[in-house]
């Protein structure tokens, strides 16, 4: 069983930057496509990043892009997504999953098919 915990939320002004990372445990994490989702009160999980097992291919929501960054570790097994230049609609809990299925060969941007998920950490940005 995999188990993902996210880290690195928290309540930061707008224009600023966070970094959250995701450690895998109980799997082998080099296989996975990996992603990050955020949920906002009243809102539907939306697709934020994912890439690759390799990190060689990366997509990003429009919404982010020039923004944020996501990024592996396979020797740490852990994901990480920079953010910079936060705005408050930014607001939300941030969740990484991981995706067995594809066996990591592509990106997936649908969150019914990831096959696990992480607690989720709260990212609050304030105006």
């Amino acid at each position: 069983q995999v188990q993902l915990v996210e880290s690195g939320g928290g309540l930061v002004q707008a224009g600023g930057s966070l970094r959250l990372s995701c450690a895998a445990s109980g799997g082998t994490f080099s296989t996975y496509t990996m992603g990050w989702f955020r949920q906002a009160p009243g809102k539907e999980r939306e697709f934020v990043a994912a890439l690759n097992r390799s990190g060689g291919k990366i997509y990003y929501a429009e919404f982010v892009k020039g923004r944020f960054t996501i990024s592996r570790d396979n020797a740490k097994n852990t994901v990480y997504l920079q953010m910079n230049s936060l705005k408050p609609e930014d607001t939300a809990v941030y969740y990484c999953a991981a995706d067995w299925t594809s066996r990591g060969s592509r990106v997936v941007l649908t969150a019914d098919e990831y096959d696990y998920w992480g607690q989720g950490t709260q990212v609050t940005v304030s105006s």
